[in-house]
């Protein structure tokens, strides 16, 4: 879905040529898989980060066209919104400086694109939910003109039967509402973290990855209100799923963004054979390129989003290769934030992918499944079960087991030790004093009323200062 597409209307047979195309794709990964062509090089880290456009009243500013062409970066990219745009990292390996270097490059380029907002009168905030997002934002008027979101647009409707959006979040309080387009779903900024690994593991790598899941949205919630209504703590978890809802109730294993249907038990194949046999494509546009490339296969895989999803990538040297996208973490609160977070990922997912017996076989699926939903809804202190079958204090779960895990993984990987504790260090100061992003807003909206404004200048106040959140006053 990062690349723009040719059309934005289709014919059937636009589908049929591109239902035999990712057929054939999907048998060629098949093959190559089992043939061992694709890249086993070392672990690589790499990350997407999706930010807000601001005017000076602190209200959204649909203003990326004339942004973009102004910043004229590579990394910069536009997103669903004309006041959103996604920052990308060029890939690292994953060992010594490698979250140093994360933070130094993320720094220079948002402080770059912080630059460039002022010169037009505009600021960026990283943030899950922006507080003063109003529904009426949320509308084609502000969608970027690119031909894959309008037609992202009309084949959900379509799929829908022109049905609109059914909007259903019940968490401290209760939001209902009806929209006419996906557009909701441009409410929700992330920072997903990529992960390459080689194929013989990435079945492991993925199933860790689902297990973490949990933890990784309650440590890292950023997204407690909608429309100022007082929701869950990673609200963004049930909105994303319902804005781009495909509205068929008979098969809820086709919905387009999910936990996804169980672990893998033995290849990354299972899930592209998953997704050429349940899902209805969305965007049939035909490449000209050779089918070594998987380009119909990647555009179909780009139009489901699993809160843990596996990619293919084409190498410099042509060479496909695997990666995880871990996607269930907000952005912000701080760029300090968002790379101890990273750090607890990269850690505990290396150990628990090493784990034999394999943890998923201590925990179900659908335990985890339910351990991500009432992490997004509860954060901190959702009560979870863990591999030994007992509930546990999420806030315990981290402090006794997964930042030891994750200090374990990092040395594995030969990461910097200094680097590794000053994340660790900072995330459990985080977690003992029960403050993340969505705690410290809802403490800001307990003293000062709901007022969206003051609390995106206050929280923008804090961000910029730099301190990670655990240290921010209200």
């Amino acid at each position: 879905m990062g690349q723009d597409i040719a059309a934005r209307r289709f014919t059937a047979d636009d589908f049929s040529r591109f239902t035999a195309r990712l057929a054939a794709e999907t048998g060629l990964l098949a093959r190559q898989l089992r043939e061992g062509e694709f890249a086993r090089s070392g672990y690589t880290a790499g990350f997407e980060l999706e930010a807000w456009l601001l005017d000076r009243n602190y209200f959204p500013s649909p203003s990326n066209e004339s942004y973009l062409a102004r910043l004229s970066s590579p990394l910069v990219v536009p997103e669903l919104s004309r006041f959103n745009v996604e920052l990308n990292r060029t890939p690292r390996p994953l060992r010594s400086d490698v979250l140093a270097a994360l933070e130094r490059e993320l720094r220079a380029t948002w402080q770059h694109c912080l630059d460039v907002a002022h010169e037009q009168e505009s600021t960026l905030v990283l943030i899950g939910i922006l507080p003063t997002v109003r529904e009426q934002d949320l509308s084609l008027a502000n969608i970027s003109p690119l031909n894959r979101y309008f037609a992202l647009n009309e084949q959900i409707l379509r799929l829908r039967g022109g049905r609109p959006i059914q909007l259903d979040i019940r968490g401290r309080e209760h939001l209902s509402l009806t929209h006419v387009d996906v557009m909701l779903e441009a409410a929700t900024t992330s920072f997903q973290l990529h992960l390459q690994v080689a194929p013989e593991e990435a079945a492991r790598f993925y199933n860790a990855s689902l297990i973490l899941s949990a933890p990784m949205v309650a440590v890292s919630a950023n997204s407690p209100f909608l429309f100022a209504a007082d929701l869950w703590d990673e609200t963004r978890v049930p909105l994303f799923e319902q804005a781009v809802d495909t509205g068929d109730d008979a098969h809820p294993q086709s919905r387009r963004v999910t936990f996804g249907s169980g672990y893998l038990s033995a290849s990354a194949l299972e899930v592209f054979e998953e997704n050429q046999s349940n899902f209805p494509v969305l965007l049939p546009i035909l490449f000209a390129g050779a089918e070594e490339e998987f380009a119909h296969l990647r555009l179909h895989n780009g139009t489901i989003w699993r809160w843990n999803r596996l990619l293919i990538g084409i190498g410099d040297d042509a060479r496909p290769h695997l990666r995880i996208e871990h996607r269930v973490m907000p952005a912000g609160p701080t760029i300090a934030d968002m790379i101890a977070n990273a750090a607890l990922y990269y850690g505990a997912v290396r150990v628990l992918a090493g784990l034999r017996p394999a943890p998923e076989n201590h925990l179900p699926f659908p335990v985890a499944r339910e351990n991500f939903y009432r992490a997004a809804r509860d954060g901190l202190s959702a009560r979870l079960t863990w591999l030994d079958g007992r509930e546990v204090e999420t806030r315990q779960l981290l402090l006794d087991h997964l930042l030891p895990m994750a200090r374990e993984g990092l040395m594995r990987l030969e990461v910097d030790p200094a680097d590794s504790e000053r994340c660790l260090d900072l995330l459990a100061a985080r977690i003992r004093l029960g403050q993340n992003g969505s705690a410290w807003q809802r403490a800001h909206m307990a003293k000062y009323g709901r007022d969206p404004c003051r609390l995106t200048a206050d929280y923008l106040e804090h961000q910029r200062s730099g301190m990670p959140v655990h240290e921010w006053s209200v």
